[in-house]
């Protein structure tokens, strides 16, 4: 029973590393496409923040910009 637990360990651990070797090459990919939009002139800042928007769900972006507007009138900022 110990040698079939420990192969199963074995094998999970491989695989959580695999994936995180994925992960790396994914993310390697994500900064090289940050890059390439830099390049023509796009806002890598404001693409992220884009980004981040476009995963909310619209009812929680909705409560997001209100109450960003709240705060910023409450601070004069328009």
């Amino acid at each position: 029973m110990a040698e079939a637990t420990d192969d199963r360990l074995r094998l999970l651990i491989e695989r959580i590393e695999r994936l995180e070797e994925e992960k790396k090459g994914i993310a390697d990919d994500i900064r090289d496409v940050y890059a390439e939009a830099k390049a023509v002139g796009y806002d890598v800042k404001i693409m992220r923040q884009i980004i981040r928007l476009r995963k909310m769900e619209p009812n929680d972006r909705s409560e997001m910009e209100t109450i960003l507007d709240t705060y910023k009138a409450a601070l004069g900022m328009g």
